[in-house]
């Protein structure tokens, strides 16, 4: 897909100074694939909070992105540097609120920061710099999910069936994908393999998105309903589970989109490996471990209706979590782009390499 279709998210300069963040308007797959132009901040917080833009690495590089634009809106506005800082460090805050539970958002905006608080008073090329480092994320994420899809690929075995979960796909990152990297690269050696496709209620990621993804690339895909994983496990028939992350805590454990701690808790009374796939920016050393991990609830029409049609009675009660917390003993291992590590090894391998 990474050479079929363009880059999930990228900045686009336009004149000498300034710039738009172009992107995959995903509420329309896979309906249509269209991108969409987004030229202020706001409307970056609202692309994020609208799920047009979604996927943790996509989210973050959409972060740093909206930190751009807002210094472009800004710098039509301050002369002062000290007023200008203050104004676009709370505009970093109120972007930052958009989604609370993937950290990559948090993490590229705070890369931006580093640079805001670098520069010594010239609005015109903190400005500038602002747009080259958003532009060096994004470039870097390519080349990380294509290291994650290296390592991932070594633990695939031939002519395997994978399951995965919702999309941590090239839609849900720059290009190439976490989970369907790991795809991706063990298709490129062994294209016996195949997938099975979770729906993944209730936005349906997996049977909207994953699909697209996949069969653009000509890999064999079945979906399935969220429920049907335990079937097929009892079958033999799924021989590895391969899902993303939107973040991870320093033990291992693991939030993800909702439904996934089912597949691992399945997985394991079945003995079928389970592995997380994401970047070093998706672990959170911050946080000891799941429970302190803030499940964001959304619309509950999200679950009362499908398409714009109620598939329910009127006046049901509704819960809406978007992710849950996979525990991590019931991961066999993290691929990174550092390599594949079990959840106990994280804290202590990233301090050893300084990241």
């Amino acid at each position: 897909m990474g050479e079929k279709l363009r880059k999930t998210i990228e900045w686009i300069n336009v004149g000498d100074f300034g710039g738009v963040s172009r992107m995959v308007d995903q509420t329309l797959i896979p309906y249509e694939y269209k991108h969409v132009e987004i030229k202020t901040l706001e409307e970056m917080y609202d692309a994020i909070k609208t799920m047009i833009v979604r996927g943790a690495p996509a989210i973050g590089i959409a972060g740093a992105h909206g930190v751009a634009l807002g210094a472009i809106e800004l710098f039509k506005k301050h002369q002062h540097f000290e007023n200008f800082k203050k104004e676009l460090l709370k505009k970093c805050e109120y972007l930052n609120s958009s989604r609370p539970t993937a950290v990559n958002l948090r993490w590229a905006i705070d890369e931006q920061i580093k640079v805001i608080n670098a520069d010594d008073g010239n609005i015109l090329r903190l400005c500038k710099s602002l747009i080259q480092n958003a532009v060096t994320l994004e470039n870097q994420d390519v080349d990380i999910n294509k290291s994650i899809g290296k390592h991932g690929a070594a633990i695939i075995p031939r002519g395997a069936t994978i399951l995965t979960h919702c999309n941590a796909g090239a839609l849900a990152t720059v290009a190439y994908g976490t989970a369907l990297g790991v795809v991706r690269s063990a298709f490129e050696k062994d294209n016996t393999i195949r997938v099975f496709a979770d729906e993944t209620r209730p936005r349906q990621q997996g049977a909207k998105i994953t699909t697209f993804e996949l069969l653009m690339d000509g890999i064999p895909t079945t979906l399935l309903t969220d429920g049907m994983c335990s079937y097929f496990m009892s079958k033999g028939e799924i021989d590895v589970v391969v899902v993303g992350a939107d973040r991870i805590a320093g033990n291992g454990d693991t939030a993800n989109k909702i439904g996934t701690c089912t597949l691992a808790v399945c997985a394991k009374y079945y003995n079928v490996p389970f592995y997380i796939a994401a970047p070093r920016s998706t672990i959170d050393f911050n946080i000891l471990d799941g429970s302190q991990i803030p499940i964001e609830l959304r619309d509950e029409e999200e679950v009362t209706h499908i398409n714009g049609q109620r598939i329910c009675a009127e006046g049901v009660s509704v819960i809406n979590p978007s992710f849950d917390v996979t525990p991590n003993e019931l991961i066999a291992g993290i691929i990174t782009e550092y390599g594949i590590f079990k959840p106990y090894e994280l804290r202590d391998t990233f301090e050893r390499l300084g990241r």
